[in-house]
């Protein structure tokens, strides 16, 4: 039989996503703006954070809840990004996909299966090594005085080379796919902005529908795909496969 985990309350494991897969992040600022407010917000609502990982077009948290507070914290983080971002990228309309979606963890060992898929994510989407990608929560594992609440997991993991030990539990041909070259979002959006001279994707929205059919066709003749432009501009699929 499964433990019982080691500590009372609830135990969720909190997935956002953009609305029509558009991209949530821009930019660095966006990120850290976004871990702020986290940073703001958890302590605000009573809940605890122990690990997040900031995707392209979605977001993972594992947060801890004794006082039934998740909802509060995830609508006043929500509310307070989809502000910000709309009046950064002059946007109108909800930017999230419906109302977040969580899991219940019951047990000791789903909690760190799902505790280490949040922090191996970059490894699985073959963007980089846990370690070293910037924006998940990885090298606050052991360190005093951060944002999330480690420590909670410490009786289950143990020291930081304990928790290196346990991230490395991946199939080696998942850490070769992460070593290969990859197009993804990241040198997607690199290229749409040099190719069309804007700062966002986003702008795409606001051309008149003979130009945003030019510039989608322009994006698709450099190589990204049409999933990759649908999460990079917000625009539906359909229009973009007839463009």
């Amino acid at each position: 039989m499964s433990r019982q985990p080691r500590i009372s309350g609830q135990y969720q494991h909190i997935i956002v996503r953009g609305i029509g897969r558009q991209l949530l992040f821009e930019d660095t600022a966006d990120r850290e703006k976004y871990i702020s407010l986290l940073k703001r917000y958890a302590p605000e609502t009573g809940v605890s954070v122990l690990a997040y990982c900031l995707m392209e077009n979605h977001i993972h948290i594992l947060i801890h809840d004794d006082n039934n507070a998740i909802s509060a914290f995830m609508k006043k983080t929500g509310v307070s990004y989809a502000y910000y971002f709309n009046m950064k990228y002059e946007r109108s309309g909800h930017l999230f996909q419906d109302r977040y979606k969580s899991e219940a963890i019951s047990d000791d060992a789903y909690l760190l299966c799902v505790f280490r898929y949040i922090l191996n994510n970059p490894v699985k989407a073959g963007i980089s090594g846990a370690e070293t990608y910037p924006w998940s929560s990885y090298r606050e594992y052991g360190k005093e005085n951060t944002f999330t609440a480690t420590e909670i997991l410490h009786d289950l993991i143990g020291n930081e080379e304990s928790f290196r030990a346990l991230m490395r539990q991946l199939d080696t041909a998942e850490y070769m796919e992460a070593e290969k070259p990859k197009k993804d979002d990241e040198w997607a959006l690199e290229v749409l902005k040099k190719t069309l001279n804007v700062a966002s994707g986003i702008y795409l929205q606001k051309l008149e529908r003979k130009q945003r059919d030019e510039a989608i066709r322009l994006l698709k003749a450099k190589g990204i795909s049409v999933r990759q432009i649908e999460r990079l501009t917000g625009i539906n699929r359909g229009i973009i496969q007839k463009a």
